[in-house]
């Protein structure tokens, strides 16, 4: 039997920017692309790719640490925010300008000579491309993101895969922002290096595998940015956190007034009061819960309609060829 190779394919680190809630400012991630190369080396991965948001620095030191093993490569990726939705960018030489449009921000992608991959098509509590990813060139789609918890993203974008197989690479990725979502999911692939992921990514060969992150590591990520945050305001209030322009995070902390700072800080300390972070937990699972009934109650007319919507993307396609 060939070998099979293990790939994340959607991963995030401290280069990945803010993240807000009300009045709280928090790290997306505090994972230094060191650590990320460390923690999937011990779990057996082959390949991963860094994919911060809007961003690209992160995942080239990742690259070159990882450089040092035998046993692991990296792919630099970025997850880009487009006037459409997001999109990820695999195999890039640089940085994607985020707030174009999603036929622009393909083109930039191609022009790298990368890969595009649609994470969390579906979701209704991201910007997904939704029904964007019928009408333009792309590789693949997450039919199982890792860090949507709720019966419908996941549910929904399986369903669409199965409807139209070989139309794109099916892909399972943890979307990780911390080391206590990472390892849950994950794409197989025939071989071992990142080459034989772009060429099984082509083939529409790849293998969705894994589950959802479980509800307790969401907690504890979320405590972690939260943790993290508080220490880059308080390094930075006192003028200890020195400016770094390869480096979105620690820019936007030394942007932020003192106030907004403090706000955070004392923000944070009544989040990771016990209750409130599980609360909030608790609060943010319903939420998902509720969505996706509703949302499941309209699938059967949804597909229906993206039936029709294929059909005439298909005919367009035809007709502009011929």
């Amino acid at each position: 039997m060939d070998r099979v190779g293990k790939a994340d394919l959607h991963l995030h680190t401290e280069y990945s920017g803010f993240g807000e809630l009300g009045v709280l400012r928090f790290p997306e991630s505090v994972s230094k692309p060191q650590s990320a190369v460390n923690r999937a080396r011990k779990r057996g991965f082959d390949v991963i790719c860094i994919t911060d948001h809007d961003e690209t620095a992160g995942a080239f030191v990742a690259q070159e640490y990882a450089k040092e093993f035998d046993d692991i490569e990296v792919i630099v990726g970025e997850e880009v925010m487009t006037s459409d939705g997001e999109i990820i960018g695999l195999f890039l030489t640089e940085k994607v300008q985020p707030g174009l449009t999603i036929e622009e921000t393909v083109d930039i992608i191609r022009d790298q000579g990368g890969l595009t991959i649609a994470p969390h098509p579906f979701s209704f509590h991201v910007h997904g491309l939704k029904e964007r990813i019928f009408d333009i060139d792309l590789d693949g789609f997450e039919v199982l993101n890792g860090g949507h918890p709720d019966k419908y993203s996941n549910t929904f974008a399986q369903e669409v895969m199965d409807r139209y197989p070989g139309r794109w690479a099916p892909i399972a990725s943890s979307d990780a922002h911390s080391k206590y979502t990472f390892g849950y999911s994950w794409t197989e692939f025939e071989g071992s290096t990142a080459e034989d992921l772009r060429k099984a990514i082509l083939n529409k060969k790849t293998i969705p595998k894994g589950r959802t992150a479980p509800v307790l590591g969401e907690v504890q990520w979320s405590m972690e940015v939260v943790m993290g945050g508080q220490k880059l305001m308080y390094r930075s209030l006192r003028g200890k956190l020195p400016q770094r322009e390869d480096h979105s995070l620690i820019e936007k902390v030394n942007s932020l007034t003192d106030l907004k700072k403090a706000t955070a800080i004392v923000g944070g300390f009544m989040y990771l009061f016990p209750p409130v972070s599980f609360l909030a937990t608790l609060a943010t699972t319903t939420y998902l819960n509720r969505g996706a009934k509703r949302m499941r109650r309209d699938l059967e007319q949804r597909l229906a309609e993206i039936d029709d919507l294929i059909q005439n993307v298909d005919s367009s396609r035809s007709a502009s060829e011929s």
